[in-house]
């Protein structure tokens, strides 16, 4: 891994590109969008990794790693009813209504 930054940003912004030509053709082909989007993600994590490493500088982004699983996992529609106060605690906002 180079250690370049304006190399690594070079390569970012050519992995854009590339998603891009893959991504707007008139017929997509799957596999190629598949190692474009990795590629586009290694690029991407590997810029921000040696932004900070050489200017200890942060990407003004937060960056959300998923797994699979955490994409199948059922939500509770009583979600919406719950606020986080400063103690981090969920308070459930009816109950809130119910004491003023």
């Amino acid at each position: 891994m180079t250690t370049k930054p304006r190399l690594v940003l070079d390569q970012l912004i050519a992995a854009f590109e590339n998603h891009y030509e893959v991504a707007s053709s008139d017929q997509v082909d799957e596999q190629a969008l598949i190692d474009a989007e990795e590629a586009l993600r290694d690029a991407f994590f590997t810029y921000d990794d040696v932004l900070f490493t050489q200017f200890e500088v942060e990407l003004p982004f937060d960056l959300i790693v998923s797994d699979e699983e955490d994409e199948d996992e059922d939500f509770d529609d009583d979600e919406d009813d719950e606020e986080v106060d400063d103690d981090d605690e969920f308070v459930d906002v009816d109950e809130d209504e119910d004491e003023d």
